[in-house]
């Protein structure tokens, strides 16, 4: 059963799930939930316009209790996105809100209706979610989440955070992605907690939740930075039990300075749509910046080089490959790629690079597309480059990529957001820290970096 604790025997919560100014009780979910699951059972998939709503909730809710598969598609998709995803998808109706000019069906979401019918047991190999990826190499693709896989999931975290029924999550992540909807959002409802959705992630209304007893934050990196910039809304944070960051490596001035205001370390994880999370640091365990922890129970992860396996030695730079029962298995409609990522003795090539450690502790240095640099015949991490930068007073953000040069293979730049100083000066404190091979033979400073909408910075719009 995904969710024991919304069963009839488990006890009533007055505020289970709190969005904004809106809360239900846990029988008010079950009751109003369970009315969208009788109007809405034997289709086979639905649409939900994902807007951080109760309405949102409730319908994502209803499609799991009544065996349906929903589609959570941004609100702010553009035509074309749009119509890929309700087509690719086989949306046969939006469940809830729509937009303005939709030609599909609209199913209405009646938050004051309540039903307490009983509906059958859902095959745990049942597509819950078709969640799609951010389309940063094209059309977004479909990614099926079953029941079993968002289960192990969810298990898995809440034994590396000690997540339970005490805890009570907040946050103001989207309700389209792993992070905000399945951890987010579903998390809470698994472990029998408090969800408290403040709708927009910002600094003052994340320290609001602390009076309503949040215990647990999730974040992204932007979103701890701006925490971090409000020195009164950080320490607000310090009655939690865990601050996690996701979804976007995370700098480590930003560690540092969460650590100092609010006396947490923050836990980093590492995940993907098709895979969900399958590293993270412990809540009883090291919390290293810029690494991302220990494979989750019945995670196996590896690096290769080819065919070839590499060494957990902290130094080898190799493709990461995970396999663990949280992982998707295919990508929607599209055989080929999902051939060229789910290998064929079950692991998943992640299209990261990243190193291990002896003691198993994992630090990805980004995607081999853009984050990979082969210049003058060394494999160097844009990663380890950009957390020495971000070390410099005068740097806010940074982004570190390749470009092609007839002598080097690839020419090293750094576009940077901060105060200007010198060129010299940036690539100086470089090769402080890190070997000379490995320094910025350029510096642009930028006044923003371009970032989708986790925050992930979009370095194919760079150069």
């Amino acid at each position: 059963m995904l969710f024991p604790t919304l069963t009839p025997n488990a006890p009533d919560l007055p505020d289970a799930i709190t969005v904004g100014d809106e809360s239900l009780s846990r029988e008010d979910l079950v009751g109003a939930a369970t009315a969208v699951a009788e109007r809405i059972y034997g289709a086979r998939t639905v649409a939900v316009l994902a807007h951080p709503s109760i309405d949102t909730v409730l319908s994502i809710v209803g499609c799991l209790i009544a065996g349906v598969t929903a589609v959570p598609v941004p609100p702010d998709s553009g035509t074309k996105e749009l119509a890929h995803i309700l087509t690719d998808s086989g949306a046969q109706a939006w469940l809830g809100a729509a937009p303005d000019d939709s030609t599909l069906p609209v199913i209405p979401v009646r938050r004051y209706a309540r039903s307490w019918h009983g509906h059958p047991q859902i095959a745990g190999s049942a597509t819950a979610l078709m969640l799609y990826t951010s389309g940063t190499t094209g059309l977004p693709k479909g990614v099926p989440i079953t029941r079993d896989a968002i289960a192990a999931g969810l298990d898995a975290l809440a034994d590396a955070w000690q997540w339970s029924s005490d805890d009570a999550l907040a946050h103001g992540l989207p309700l389209f992605h792993v992070h905000g909807l399945i951890l987010g959002m579903l998390g809470p409802l698994r472990r029998g907690g408090r969800l408290i959705h403040t709708v927009k992630p910002t600094a003052d209304r994340y320290a609001a939740a602390a009076d309503a007893g949040a215990t647990m934050y999730f974040g992204v990196p932007t979103v701890w930075a701006r925490v971090g910039a409000d020195q009164a809304a950080a320490q607000r944070l310090s009655s939690a039990r865990l601050l996690v960051s996701g979804s976007a490596p995370l700098p480590v001035p930003v560690f540092e300075t969460i650590r100092d205001l609010t006396g947490h370390e923050l836990v980093e994880r590492y995940g993907m749509t098709e895979t969900m999370i399958t590293v993270s640091t412990r809540a009883d365990g090291e919390r290293r910046p810029g690494w991302v922890g220990l494979p989750l129970n019945g995670v196996e992860t590896r690096l290769r080089e080819g065919d070839s396996d590499l060494p957990h030695d902290g130094e080898s730079v190799g493709d990461l490959h995970v396999r663990g029962p949280m992982m998707a298995r295919e990508y929607l409609n599209q055989p080929e790629k999902t051939a060229e990522s789910w290998l064929s003795d079950g692991f998943f090539a992640t299209g990261d690079v990243a190193v291990i450690d002896p003691d198993g502790m994992h630090r990805i240095v980004g995607r081999r597309a853009t984050d990979l640099i082969k210049s003058g015949g060394f494999r160097i991490g844009a990663g380890e480059i950009e957390t020495v930068l971000l070390g410099h007073p005068a740097v806010t953000e940074v982004a570190v990529i390749g470009v092609p040069d007839d002598d080097l293979g690839q020419r090293i730049i750094a576009y940077v957001v901060g105060e200007p100083v010198s060129d010299i000066e940036l690539i100086d404190h470089v090769t402080t820290e890190l070997s000379h091979h490995k320094r910025p033979r350029e510096i642009r400073f930028v006044d923003a970096l371009p970032r989708n909408a986790m925050g992930k910075v979009q370095k194919k719009l760079l150069d």
